[in-house]
Order: structure tokens, then sequence, then C-alpha cells
């Protein structure tokens, strides 16, 4: 089997990995080098990185779009194309490029959460379960039929990175269990029911913010989508204090966004229930646990905290 990947983050190099162990992969398309860190200076993607590890060819369009990246990509003449989180709408001509079509590794089980961020979109509905499903693409955005699916459950403990990860190995496995089947002309894609279908749009920055007005139990489910980056965020004064775990605790003591000491250790009343600050960090501090927080910012007890989406 000849194949083109494309992919960009973590998620996808699992798949990578597992499509260069087991065929031919030809070549490899990912995003462009991006400033990141503090210097700003360009860092390549992880499947990038991952290319250059496995010795394969790379191309990073700014647009695939574009008819020198389309002309780059079919001079390889892959049988068919293997998506997983690549980050760019493919044109209807790239989806035609090779005989076998184009297909995606997608993290959640379609219909459900179509878009850029099922994994986030699963943990903020706080979904018992998620997982992974290959699908042949069509035009639309996650709307082409199913070839497989793999059910994977949401451990109480999960967060946006453990689940990412634990997705990614799952993609993978299924990828390699379902492509030679599909090639061999073994399974038959099966239409999505698009009425049940539900919505993951992008990310924005101010998605992270907590407000403290909300129930406890769903700001929980917030930090967990957002940890360990960009980090579910309050504001203590003119800080913004990114809370990377927490727990709900039953009881209420004082206005919303009072901090308050349970059995030590620093939690937040809300409008229904306590928020237990597990781990928290100060932009340029270390990422620490809420008593070792306290134990270093003693004001922080009785402090008033505010949504970090206030000015």
């Amino acid at each position: 089997m000849r194949i083109v990947f494309l992919g960009t983050p973590e998620f996808a190099v699992p798949s990578l990995r597992a499509m260069a162990e087991h065929f031919t992969v030809l070549g490899v398309v990912t995003q462009p080098d991006r400033p990141a860190g503090r210097g700003r200076l360009p860092r390549p993607p992880p499947v990038k990185q991952t290319a250059l590890d496995l010795g394969l060819p790379i191309l990073q369009p700014e647009k695939i779009r574009s008819p020198e990246a389309q002309a780059a990509l079919a001079a390889w003449g892959p049988e068919v194309i293997v998506v997983a989180a690549f980050g760019q709408i493919l044109p209807a001509s790239l989806l035609r490029a090779a005989p076998h079509g184009c297909l995606n590794v997608h993290a959640s089980l379609l219909p459900r959460w179509r878009g850029a961020s099922p994994i986030q979109a699963a943990l903020l509905h706080g979904d018992a379960e998620t997982g992974v499903t290959i699908m042949k693409m069509d035009e639309g955005v996650d709307t082409g039929p199913i070839l497989a699916q793999r059910s994977v459950a949401i451990r109480a403990d999960s967060n946006a990175e453990t689940l990412t990860a634990e997705l990614a190995q799952a993609g993978a496995r299924l990828l390699l269990e379902t492509l030679p089947q599909y090639a061999a002309g073994k399974l038959t894609p099966l239409p999505q029911d698009a009425r049940q279908a539900t919505l993951a749009p992008r990310l924005r920055p101010s998605d992270a913010a907590l407000d403290p007005s909300v129930p406890a139990s769903i700001l929980v489910r917030r930090v967990r989508a957002f940890s360990p980056r960009p980090g579910a965020a309050l504001r203590w004064g003119q800080e913004t204090l990114r809370v990377l775990a927490a727990r709900a605790l039953p009881g209420v003591d004082g206005p919303p966004g009072t901090v308050v000491l349970v059995r030590g250790e620093p939690a937040m009343a809300t409008g229904d229930g306590l928020l237990a600050l597990d781990q928290v960090q100060l932009p340029g501090g270390k990422a620490v646990s809420g008593k070792a927080f306290l134990a270093g910012h003693r004001a922080f007890d009785k402090a008033i905290l505010t949504s970090a989406g206030q000015t």
C-alpha cells in the first residue's frame, strides 16, 4: 500500500508511525513551522519531527489548496491518502487524488463531535465515553461515511492531554486494522446519520475562562478540557491564575469566587459547591499543588477570584 500521510499535532504521530512500519509512506504533508515558546522561534510540528526521524519526504504548504501543493502531492502517486488532524480543509480535487480516496482518523464517535475540537467537546459535556472513527472523507467537515469505530471510556481523571494520548493510540491501532480490509474491498462505508450530529468548533482563548457563578461540577469539566494547555483560568487581582487540576466538593462557604480552606487546601466557592484547586500556575511560574501555592501566597486565603474573561 502506497500512502501519503497528512497530519500535524501529537495526536497524528502514532498513526504516522504505524503507517511507516507496515506500509510504504511516500511522503508526509504537515503544517509549516510556527513561532512558539518565550523566544517565539519557529518550531516544527510533531508530525514533521517524526517524519524527519523516519527519513520521509516532507511537504509543508501554507495552503494545501494551492496548485503547487496539490501537484507535489499527486507526483508521489499515492494509492490512498491518510489524514489525522491535519488542520486544513482538503479541496475536492485532493479527495480524488488517490484511487482509494482519503481516509481520516477522527477523535470521536461520529457523527457526535464533528469539527476541530472533539476531545475537548467530549470533556466539556461530561460524556461517559468517546472514541475514534476511521471514515472516508467527502467535501463536508467530518461528514464522510464510516469504515470503523472504537469506543474509549472517559475516566474521572481524564484531561485533554491524557485522553488525546489514549485516543491517538486507539486511532493508530484501528487504522492498521481497517486499511487493509478497506483496500481489499471487504468494508462498505456506512453513511452517517446527520440527525445525530453534534458540532465541536475550533476553540477560542476565551473558552478557557472559568466563571465562579457556574456550578463546580461544570467548572471541573472545563478544567479537564483545557489541561494542561492553555489551562482553564481565573483572575486573582491583576494576575491570571491557571487551574490545571480541580475537583468538585459539596457545600458552599461564601459568595462565588471566595477562596476557602478545606482540610488546609484551597477551594473556591461557586454557584453550586466548592471547586478544590488541586494544581495551579501563575504566569511565568511553575505548576504547583494548591497547598504549595497557598504556602507561598498566604494572602490567597479569603481572596476573591473572578472570571478571567472579566476586565
